[in-house]
This record gives C-alpha cells, structure tokens and sequence, in this order.
C-alpha cells in the first residue's frame, strides 16, 4: 500500500520525536534515580551522625548525667523517620532503648518500611541492618549510639510520591512532545511536499504537452528551489525544442517546395507550349534538382555525424595548414568581393579526424564570407594551451540579433530571414559545426553584434590517437 508523502514525513517525524521523547525520558528516569539514591544513601548517613550529635548536647560533663527526657523526644523523632535508636553510657547501662519505649511502634514502623521497599524495590534485597557510633562531646567519649535501619537505603513516602511525580510529569511531557512533534511533523510536511505535489502536476502537464505551464511558487529548501528551477528551465527547454522542430518541418517543407514549385512551373509551361524548351530553362529546372539534392545530402551528413555510432579517424593534423586550405577553397568568392583574409597564431598539431575538422573550418569559412560585405574583413586567430586548441573565425558582416544567438547552431537557422539564396545555404552548416566539434570532445561558442560582425570560435582538446 503507498502511502503520500506527507504522511510519510508526518510520521517519520513523529516517530523520531516519540523516540527520542523516550530515549531521553528513560535515560533521564534512570540517571535521576541513580543519583536520588545515592542522594539518599548520602541523606542517610548524614541522619545518623545528626542523631549522634543531637544525643551528644544531651550530656552534661560537669554532672556526667544525660538529659533522659530530650534522649527520649530525639529517640521517638529518629523512629519516626525509620530510625531505631539505643544508647549506651560508659558502662554500658542503657540510657533510652526505642524497643523497650514502645515495642509495637519499632515493630509497625520496621514491617512499614520492609513492605514498601520490597514491594517498590524486590530486587533490591533489602533487610533491617545496625550501625554502632560513639557519642562525641569536646573530643571525649561519653557513649555509643546503635542505630537500626533498613539498609543500604529506604525511601519514606514522601520521597516515593516525589518519584511518582517526577515520573508523571516525564511521561506527561513525552505525550506533550509527541501531540506537539505530531502537529509541527504535520506543518511541515505540507509545507516540503506542496511544492513537490505542484512539481508533479507541473511535470505530468509538461508529459502531457503542455510547455507554457510554469511553477510560479519558489521555496526556501535550496534542495527543493533548485527542483523547481530545474523542472521549469525543461519546460522552457522542451518549449523551445518544440517551437524549433515546428520550425524544422516549416523550413524543411520550404526548402523543398520552393525548387520543386519552381521547377513544376518550368515543365507544365514547356509541357504546354507556352515555353520553349531551351537550353537555359533546362539548366534551371537542372540548377533547382541539384539545390535539393544539396539539401538533401546536407541532412544526410547531419544525421551522420550527430549518429551515436560515427567513428572518428584521428590522425596528426595541423590547425594552422586546415585554416589556410578553407581559406583557399573560397579564393574566388574572396577576390570578388574584395575581402581582406587575415590568419594568425599557430600551434601545435593535435589528433583529430581530418576531413570533419576540414569540413567544421570550411562551414565556418563560408558563412563568413557569405555575410561578409565587400571591403571587408575576416580575420582567423589560433591559439593553444596545455590541453586545448582554440581556432576563431570572425568577420565585420551582418551579425546576428542577441535574441536569436542561441538558435544558430539548430537546423535551417539563418540571420537572413527573407532566406535569399544568394547569400544564405540550407541552414544546416553550424548544426554540423557543432555536432563534429561535440563528437571531438570540444566546444563551439558563438558571439555577434547585429551589424558588426560575428565571431565563431571552436574549442578542440589535444587527444592522442586511440
């Protein structure tokens, strides 16, 4: 049977407190015992020197009598505290006996205290024992005191009323605990498991298709803060991933139909008669086939690469010599629009797979030239440190918008949005970039200024051959 979770966590809680309530009350109830009766222990002996000395005023070393009527009232006192008293002179000669004085009353009180101990305390085994003390005044001795009690210690009823007590306030205090560990447990698993209930509505939305639902309340638990911003950062992410697969069928279905229309139009109107077959509308109708098949292949080496299964043939090459190569494939498009190329930095040679890092240089390459205007400039820097080489390509071109940075390595992205296809591709060059670089173990950043230019750098770690 599956329980909430805030019943769950109300009842952990519980628990702990009703636990710990009765760890501490049963190591309290036997620590405090321990000490009462050592405290008792200690109480007694003082009672004894106490009635000594009170016997010892009773003696007048000027007479050598003793006062037997103040013997007598300190005798009856100690009895009634479960002391029974004799005393004795020099000569032994019994000065006031507690039996002889009333035999029936040192019989109650002895079979009282027996009874109550053996029944509070069975296995403490206790039995009537005595204690012989001599009677001390100005460091002479003027007789002995045998004193009776039950030993090694007895409690009065007093002293058991004050343990029942005490016992009752501990357990009072250990439900008072438990009720209140009970409701505090109560608070405070609402208050953890509402936001995990709202993450888990939010969630099943979220399964369910729904990316614009959000959890607009935070928490103060960092651990539960964190799950929140977690949950709607992927909200925000399968969003964005949702709005850029539309736009994938949208830009794929363009790209598409816009040749196939074209040449559709060509051959229905040859096919009519309205237009000659000639030549230049045949090389069209050719030009627009290949455009597809283009695009066609370019998807093609997307899925490629981004395969989990593409294997990298990793040689030594050398950035610099790759760099200089793109440059060299774009001669043409570089002198007729008159841009200044510029390469520099060098470093040393890494292990990677040639053609895919010839292919990420020549995207990287060709977009810079292609957003580039005439007059400009591209300038390609290469640097290294211990671990990694970093290979940047920046131009003075068109840029790109701040908000539309983070879509340019997604499929079909181009900054041209009326999509002219004398500057812009299918789109898909930087998703290859990107996806080679990755592959690689590396990175590629982007950074750009709407119409001051853009910078692509690519981030590729110093491996040795596998």
């Amino acid at each position: 049977m599956k329980h909430s979770l805030r019943t769950k966590l109300s009842l952990t809680i519980a628990l702990i407190m009703l636990l710990t309530v009765a760890s501490i009350s049963f190591l309290s109830n036997i620590l405090i015992e321990k000490e009462f009766t050592n405290y008792l222990t200690i109480q007694q002996e003082k009672r004894t020197q106490e009635i000594t000395d009170s016997l010892s005023r009773q003696y007048d070393l000027n007479t050598k009598t003793w006062d037997a009527d103040f013997v007598h009232t300190i005798g009856m006192y100690a009895l009634y505290d479960g002391y029974i008293v004799k005393v004795y002179d020099l000569q032994n000669q019994t000065i006031w006996d507690a039996e002889t004085c009333d035999m029936s009353l040192c019989t109650q009180v002895m079979d009282d205290i027996s009874h109550r101990m053996d029944t509070k305390y069975p296995q403490m085994n206790g039995e009537f024992m005595s204690k012989t003390i001599s009677i001390m005044k100005d460091g002479e001795v003027i007789g002995t005191a045998h004193i009776s009690y039950f030993g090694p210690y007895f409690l009065s009823a007093d002293d058991f009323q004050f343990l029942y007590a005490l016992n009752t306030i501990l357990i009072g205090i250990g439900l008072f605990s438990l009720i209140f560990s009970v409701i505090v447990g109560t608070i405070l698993a609402k208050r953890l498991s509402s936001p995990i209930l709202n993450t888990v509505t939010v969630t099943k939305q979220i399964s369910d298709g729904d990316y614009d639902v959000r959890i607009a309340e935070g928490s103060n638990t960092r651990e539960l803060n964190e799950l929140i911003v977690a949950v709607n950062h992927l909200a925000d992410s399968l969003g964005k991933q949702e709005s850029l697969r539309k736009q994938l069928t949208s830009d794929v279905a363009h790209e598409l139909r816009t040749p196939l229309t074209s040449i559709g139009t060509h051959i229905e109107a040859m096919i009519e008669g309205i237009w000659e077959p000639t030549n230049e509308r045949l090389q069209s109708c050719h030009d627009e086939i290949l455009r597809i098949g283009k695009i066609i292949q370019d998807l093609e080496n997307l899925a490629k690469v981004e395969s989990d299964n593409l294997k990298l043939d990793k040689t030594q090459i050398n950035p610099t010599e790759l760099s200089e190569k793109a440059v060299g494939n774009f001669g043409v498009d570089i002198n007729k629009k008159m841009l200044n190329v510029l390469i520099s930095g060098d470093s040393s040679a890494i292990y990677a797979d040639q053609n895919r890092i010839s292919q990420v240089l020549i995207n990287l390459v060709s977009n810079a030239v292609k957003y580039t205007p005439e007059n400009g400039t591209i300038k390609i820097h290469i640097s290294e440190d211990k671990q990694f080489v970093q290979v940047s390509v920046s131009d003075n071109g068109i840029g790109i918008p701040k908000d539309e940075l983070q879509y340019v390595f997604e499929r079909f992205y181009r900054a041209d949005k009326s999509r002219n296809r004398m500057t812009g591709g299918s789109g898909i060059g930087l998703a290859i970039v990107k996806s080679i670089v990755t592959a690689h173990g590396g990175m590629v950043e982007a950074e750009s200024q709407l119409n001051e230019g853009s910078c692509f750098t690519i981030i590729l770690p110093k491996n040795k051959i596998e």
